[in-house]
């Protein structure tokens, strides 16, 4: 069932909180719109990946396979494996979600780790306008900036010269430790980090953060 959130807060409120962020998802969507052109795919499939999929983890996995000579299947079930986390996200948004299904499918296409994070008011509670507003904002400049990489590319040369493919690592610590705020729930983000670093070796790409995923969950329940 639908529930409702008494707020004064706005779309402009959302998309303000969310520029911070915007700015490290752009320096990440520069990085993704370079290494793509470098791994061969086309000017269209870059842009439309971005503008359709906005999910850079996913986006960055594929890349990556594909540049190292995998195929598409491993690239398509790294980049579901890195998204599964979306599922509990999508859970915990839509009772919060006003509208009708249509409408409220649309706002659940910006919700993303970022407007997540900004969008959470405590107690499990999530509201709608700030997710809007920050999910938009985060979108268009991870578009915007994915484009920018695209155009940019053959100037720009090694991302890693620039530190661009740390702005990804960086923006989930930023978003943590916001979050970790008992002595618990830090207990569960260090036994979740514990795991990832020790099967990201030893599985394919995705499996740690769906894995230090169930951990976390186990540990806060707990």
């Amino acid at each position: 069932m639908e529930r409702t959130v008494a707020t004064t807060t706005s779309y402009r409120e959302g998309a303000r909180r969310a520029v911070p962020l915007a700015i490290a998802v752009g320096g990440f969507g520069v990085t993704y719109g370079v290494l793509a052109r470098q791994a061969g795919f086309t000017i269209p499939a870059t842009i439309l990946f971005s503008v359709l999929a906005f999910a850079g983890s996913a986006q960055f996995a594929a890349v990556s396979i594909v540049s190292d000579g995998g195929t598409a299947a491993a690239a398509i079930v790294a980049a579901l494996l890195l998204n599964a986390r979306y599922l509990p996200i999508g859970l915990s948004v839509a009772p919060w979600l006003p509208g009708r299904p249509a409408v409220r499918a649309l706002q659940g296409q910006v919700t993303v780790d970022e407007s997540w994070a900004v969008s959470h008011t405590g107690g499990g509670r999530y509201d709608p306008r700030l997710l809007v507003g920050a999910g938009a904002t985060l979108w268009a400049s991870w578009v915007v900036c994915s484009v920018a990489g695209v155009a940019a590319g053959s100037v720009l040369g090694n991302p890693e010269t620039y530190g661009l493919d740390a702005a990804f690592p960086a923006l989930f610590l930023a978003l943590l430790a916001g979050q970790v705020r008992e002595r618990r729930l830090l207990l569960a983000a260090l036994a979740g980090a514990a795991i990832a670093l020790i099967m990201v070796p030893l599985v394919p790409p995705g499996v740690p953060i769906v894995a230090a995923s169930v951990v976390c969950l186990v540990g806060v329940l707990r």
